[in-house]
């Protein structure tokens, strides 16, 4: 830092301050300037500020020119109604009942008398519905047989591989006991008519074998009403929700609420693992779902002069084999292994719409005077053929011991899900004529097998003073269809006289219908019918299959570390616990009201629900344990020796005294 004299720093100030007022003059100056360029402020009065003088001398208005004329009215005329030109009435025929019109004249222009009639016509455009198809095909195949070795036990499990031959031979049976099995997908108006009829054929011909290892329950009759399950009728059906849940994301945040590691301090400081080995090897999960719901086209009346056919079937069958085989070693963990569920459940529903209707009175009310007519050349299909497969196979094999750490081994939890929801809206008619016949068919499928036949066994020194738990069973296999038909069960009549005399002038190209089809107690109060006129067949076909097939047979070996044994472990197996599920809905359409047949009527609705059950676990047999020792090989001792401290040249190996002490936690750096 620069000092100064006391004089210097006198005459620095006095610099620094004249500075100053030079640069205060300057902008003084500058500031006259422009003041002298500013104008000045006139003296304005606010109040003519505030309050502006106005007016408006002129009024802008419209031409007028000033001459008092208005054009004179037509001449009257006098004379009877017909001596009136045709000219004073302007109208265009339309397609209407004749009305009387009067029309309205000035008083001026009154006639002596006038009156006449108008017909009016009016074109009503009305489209005729068009066929619809859908083909839908889902088809799931997983294969994840696994095989894994967990734990320090120095073994190797080599057992005989699971195939699934017999899986698939028992899969075939369940699919041949069905009458309607073995349909084949149609391709033609003809073959779906041949399909319908051999359909209906085969569920009336079918019988149950009573030497047949199968459980059947059929039920026959024109028209099924209410909720079976497993061949029992019910008030009200099980929910899917009581035993199997798709969402558990709630489960899983109160799980992490209480969850705190798998590790902790203990009261001497020492750090403490959770010694435990849990293995998920089922709780695999097959779903097929189909909803379809046909609502194309009917009408309040319904008018068939040929063949009305119609069928309505469900059949299903559950295939369950869980043999288990369980090493007496875990005896003491199947107090409160779950049980299998198995499910058929049908329902069959009407709805009729007409049973709501108010009656009306005819005879105030009215019936119709005219009609509109729309016609469709050949057939009219509406088909949905849906087939979901499903096929897994989870046969997994390991061995397995606890290393004093948690060990969570996951070989299963695998799932497979096909969904169809189909949804059609078409057309609605007040009367619809069939020159043909009517085929309507609905019929739903389902297959569950499951193959879940484990075993679970021990090595001779296996032994845990820890929990232990084993779920071998615990499967649900769950079939649940529903058929629900719009129209009523009795809305069926002979085809009378008039509505056969009318569908012949429709067939032959005329637009007329009999005064008996416009006096049909169904039209009374309306204005006008919208008919629609089918010259072929109405072909309604809607088929859903389903199947799911899954082999989970595991083999599970248990053993102990061979080095260091931990006795204290919990164990955990889940083998079973897998959820197979169908579940189909039909929501067809069929009439709004009554139904009209000219040649013979044929209705049938068939329920046949089947089981093929064989769960025989054996607790506590010596099979699995024979299995297991026979199946291990013993690995050669030098392969559970420690390594060889002798080192090439130039390579240094740490010993066990210049390395970290042995880590609780049995992570990588610990010995």
């Amino acid at each position: 830092m620069t000092t100064m004299d006391r004089i210097t720093e006198e005459i620095a100030h006095f610099i620094g301050l004249f500075q100053i007022n030079a640069e205060n003059a300057i902008v003084r100056e500058k500031y006259d300037e422009g003041e002298a360029y500013r104008p000045l402020k006139p003296d304005i009065d606010p109040d003519i500020v505030a309050k502006p003088p106005f007016s408006a001398p002129y009024e802008f208005v419209g031409f007028d020119p000033g001459v008092n004329y208005r054009p004179p009215g037509p001449d009257p005329m006098f004379g009877d109604a017909f001596l009136v030109p045709h000219g004073y009435v302007f109208y265009r025929p339309l397609d209407l009942h004749p009305f009387s019109y009067h029309p309205a004249w000035p008083d001026t222009v009154i006639p002596n008398s006038f009156s006449t009639k108008l017909t009016i016509e009016t074109e009503v455009d009305l489209e005729p519905p068009g066929s619809v198809a859908t083909l839908g095909n889902q088809v799931i195949f997983l294969s994840d047989n696994d095989y894994f070795s967990v734990g320090g036990h120095g073994l190797k499990f080599s057992p005989e591989a699971i195939h699934n031959g017999a899986l698939l031979d028992i899969a075939e049976a369940a699919d041949s006991l069905s009458p309607i099995g073995n349909l084949q997908q149609p391709g033609s108006t003809a073959e779906m008519i041949e399909t319908i009829k051999d359909a209906a054929a085969q569920l009336d011909a079918f019988v149950a074998d009573p030497d047949s290892p199968w459980e059947v329950f059929i039920h026959r009759s024109e028209a099924i009403e209410g909720t079976y399950v497993n061949g029992k009728l019910v008030d009200e059906a099980p929910k899917l929700e009581t035993y199997h849940a798709f969402d558990d994301d709630e489960d899983e945040e109160g799980d992490d609420e209480d969850h705190h590691g798998n590790a902790w301090v203990g009261e001497d400081g020492s750090i403490v693992v959770e010694a435990s080995v849990k293995l998920t090897a089922g709780e695999n999960t097959l779903v097929n779902e189909a909803i379809v719901k046909s609502f194309w086209t009917a009408a309040k009346v319904t008018a068939v002069v040929g063949d009305y056919c119609e069928v309505n079937a469900i059949v299903q069958t559950n295939v369950l084999c869980d043999e288990d085989a369980l090493t007496e070693s875990i005896g003491s963990w199947m107090d409160e292994s779950p049980v299998n569920d198995i499910f058929n459940i049908a329902t069959f529903e009407r709805l009729d719409l007409s049973a709501d209707d108010d009656p009306v009175d005819a005879a105030l009310a009215g019936f119709p005077k005219h009609w509109a007519i729309t016609e469709l050349e050949g057939d009219l299909v509406m088909t949905n053929w849906l087939q979901q497969f499903c096929f897994q196979s989870d046969n997994d094999v390991g061995i397995l011991s606890s290393s004093g750490v948690t060990t969570n081994v996951v070989s299963g939890d695998n799932t497979g899900v096909n969904q169809t929801s189909i949804f059609e809206l078409g057309f609605s008619y007040d009367l619809m004529i069939i020159g043909g016949c009517v085929y309507d068919a609905n019929l739903i499928q389902q297959i569950n097998v499951l193959f879940d036949n484990d075993v679970v066994g021990a090595m001779p020194d296996f032994s845990t003073n820890g929990t232990g738990s084993v779920s071998s069973s615990g499967n649900l296999l769950w079939n649940q269809a529903h058929i629900n038909n719009i129209g009523g069960a009795d809305r069926f009549g002979a085809l009378p006289e008039y509505y056969l005399e009318t569908a012949k002038k429709l067939g032959a190209g005329g637009d007329d219908l009999s005064k008996g089809v416009l006096n049909d107690s169904a039209f009374a109060g309306l204005d006008g019918l919208r008919v629609l006129y089918i010259k072929g067949d109405l072909i309604n076909l809607n088929y859903v299959k389903q199947t799911n097939i899954l082999g989970d047979s595991d083999q599970i070996a248990l053993a102990m570390n061979a080095i260091k044994p931990y006795y204290g472990s919990d164990w955990s197996l889940v083998t079973g616990d897998n959820s197979l599920i169908n579940n189909a809905a039909i929501y067809n359409l069929d009439s709004f009201g009554k139904t009209y047949v000219g040649g013979e009527k044929y209705s049938q609705e068939t329920l046949i629900q089947a089981e093929l059950i064989s769960s025989k676990p054996d607790f506590g047999g010596q099979y699995s344990d024979a299995l297991v020792s026979e199946a291990v090989l013993f690995l050669d001792n030098s392969m559970l020796e420690p390594a060889s401290q002798e080192a090439e040249p130039g390579v240094y190996i740490p010993s066990a005294h210049d390395g970290p002490q042995d880590d609780g936690l049995q992570h990588m750096l610990g010995h």
